[in-house]
C-alpha cells in the first residue's frame, strides 16, 4: 500500500489538476460541502413549510418530502442527468448533475432535521413570542429558528457525513471523485486491488469517523449548556 500511496497520492488527492479537471478527494469534499451549503436554504424553507399552519403549503411539501425520501439517490441522479439537459438545452456536466441531485436529496432530509428541531422546542417559546405581538414569520425568524438551528448542529454534521459517502455515486455518471480515481488507479496497477480499495475505505473511514466524533462533541456541549441553563 505504501507503494501505491507514494506513486499515486497526488492523483488520489486532486486528480489531474492543474493539467486537467479537479478530481479525487478534493472534488469529493468540495462536492459534499457545496451540496450541504446549497441544500441548507432549501431545507430551511421546506422545514418551515412542514410546520406551517397553512394546509395549502404544508400538504404539497409533505408529499414532496415523502416522495424524495422514498426514492433512492441513484434514481435522483439519473433524473438530474437526463432531465437537466432537456431543460437547459445542452448537456449538463457530471459535477452540475451530481450537485443538483445532492441539493434536492439533502434538502429534503435537512427539512426533516429542521422540522424535528422546531418541534423539539418547548411550546412556551412560540406562545411567549405570540403574546408579545410577534407574527408567525417574526416568531420563526427571531425566536424559533435560532434555537432550532443550534439544536440541530450535530444532525447537520451527520448529514455532511452522509453527503460525503453519497458523492461516491457520482462514479455511475463518470464524475472523477475519489472512488472513481481509486478505480482508475486500480486499472493501472492491476495486482494491487486490495491495497487500492483498502486505502479508499480507510480514507472514507477517517473522514466520516472524525466528523461523527465532532457531531458527538457538539451534542455533548449542547447538553451541558442545557443543564447549565436549567440550574
Amino acid at each position: 500500500m505504501l507503494e501505491v500511496i507514494q506513486n499515486y497520492w497526488v492523483y488520489f488527492l486532486i486528480g489531474q489538476y492543474p493539467n486537467g479537471p479537479l478530481g479525487g478527494l478534493a472534488l469529493t469534499l468540495l462536492l459534499a460541502a457545496l451540496g450541504l451549503l446549497l441544500s441548507l436554504p432549501l431545507g430551511l424553507l421546506l422545514g418551515m413549510a412542514r410546520v406551517s399552519p397553512y394546509r395549502a403549503l404544508r400538504w404539497p411539501v409533505t408529499a414532496l418530502v415523502y416522495v424524495v425520501r422514498g426514492t433512492p439517490l441513484l434514481l435522483v441522479i439519473f433524473w438530474a442527468y437526463f432531465f437537466l439537459p432537456s431543460v437547459t438545452g445542452h448537456k449538463t456536466d457530471q459535477f452540475s448533475t451530481m450537485l443538483t441531485a445532492l441539493v434536492i436529496f439533502d434538502g429534503v432530509y435537512l427539512a426533516e432535521i429542521i422540522r424535528a428541531g422546531i418541534h423539539g422546542l418547548p411550546a412556551g417559546q412560540v406562545e411567549s413570542a405570540r403574546s408579545l405581538g410577534l407574527g408567525y414569520v417574526a416568531t420563526m425568524r427571531h425566536v424559533v429558528l435560532p434555537q432550532a438551528l443550534r439544536n440541530t448542529l450535530p444532525s447537520l454534521v451527520n448529514q455532511f457525513v452522509s453527503t460525503i459517502k453519497e458523492t461516491s455515486l457520482g462514479y455511475i455518471i463518470g464524475l472523477t471523485e475519489v472512488a472513481f480515481i481509486a478505480s482508475q488507479i486500480n486499472v493501472q496497477v492491476l495486482t494491487k486491488s486490495t491495497e487500492v480499495y483498502f486505502l479508499l475505505g480507510l480514507t472514507y473511514f477517517i473522514l466520516c469517523f472524525g466528523l461523527s466524533r465532532f457531531a458527538f462533541w457538539l451534542e455533548q456541549r449542547g447538553a451541558k449548556r442545557k443543564r447549565a441553563f436549567a440550574v
